[in-house]
């Protein structure tokens, strides 16, 4: 199992996986790129150039969490969603599709701008992940307490993993 990541050359950092592990990640990520679609902008060539796009928020809980509305009010949220959502996936893809490129069996070394791109796709895969378990603050108790028969064990072991992962990597970018 890995043994996370550990600071590296030049602000980047370092870690190894199994060919499993690498696995798991490519599975996890590939999901991810399924799931959050290119942006859509409307045909006008300002909006394209501008990114801007639809107003609606998804009614798929794992794709409302990972865009969520930046405000209680729907009209001025829908306002900023329609400004800001097609370059946020954009943003997500790059960072799914970097992780995927990445990841490998054996030393992976990333530069601080991999990493970083790393960090903001295990975010998303742990949130995506987390909101089909419907994860609580619990989750670490609720591991400990479940049967390895349990259905759902292999998914919340590979949540907790992801968190360890994430947590390694924050600790070793700063």
């Amino acid at each position: 199992m890995s043994s996370g990541f550990k600071p590296g050359r030049e602000g980047g950092v370092v870690t190894g996986f199994d060919a499993a592990e690498v696995s798991i990640l490519r599975s996890l990520v590939t999901q991810i790129l399924g799931l959050i679609e290119p942006g859509e902008t409307g045909d006008d060539p300002l909006e394209k150039a501008l990114g801007i796009g639809a107003s609606e928020q998804s009614d798929d809980p794992v794709l409302a969490r990972l865009f969520p509305s930046a405000y209680e009010d729907g009209e001025a949220a829908a306002e900023f969603r329609r400004y800001t959502e097609a370059t946020l996936r954009e943003g997500k893809r790059a960072d799914a599709q970097m992780m995927l490129d990445s990841a490998e069996p054996g030393r992976v070394e990333l530069t601080r701008e991999q990493a970083q791109a790393w960090m903001r796709a295990l975010n998303d895969v742990r949130l995506a992940l987390g909101t089909r378990l419907e994860v609580t603050e619990e989750v670490h108790d609720e591991i400990a307490d479940m049967s390895e028969s349990d259905p759902r064990y292999p998914a919340y072991v590979i949540y907790d993993w992801l968190t360890y992962l994430q947590d390694t990597l924050v600790r070793a970018l700063w």
